[in-house]
């Protein structure tokens, strides 16, 4: 068992990981392991943050998005902005780069305001 600061890092920590080896590795194999180590990253933050939800389920809107690409989007486009500035880097590019992360990152904080620990009653920390 992990204790609870390592736990809550996990997810960030592969992202991380993942976005580092994009920037420093050059072969192509290990920009293939770099992108699963992102996604597998962001896949454990979006299972964290299902099980997180606070809103109703009554409220929720159904899209015609499929959950999984639903709850990737922001990091997708985190991912792109930083592959764009990797893989194309002029003027133009670094913009839209810029442009992306911003969107992504706003994605992730308005859907971070309905998702905390829920506790059982009677037990609060």
């Amino acid at each position: 068992m992990l204790i609870k600061p390592v736990y809550e890092l996990l997810p960030y920590s592969y992202m991380v990981v993942g976005i580092t080896s994009i920037f420093l590795l050059e072969p192509s194999y290990t920009l293939v392991v770099s992108i699963v180590v992102y996604l597998y990253g962001a896949h454990i933050y979006n299972l964290r943050s299902k099980n997180r939800r606070t809103d109703p389920k009554r409220k929720r809107k159904a899209g015609s998005m499929p959950e999984l690409l639903y709850g990737l989007m922001p990091f997708i486009y985190v991912f792109s902005a930083l592959s764009l500035y990797r893989f194309y880097p002029r003027d133009s590019s670094t913009l839209f780069a810029l442009c992306l992360a911003t969107y992504g990152a706003y994605l992730l904080m308005r859907r971070s305001s309905f998702r905390h620990h829920k506790y059982p009653k009677g037990i609060r920390q």
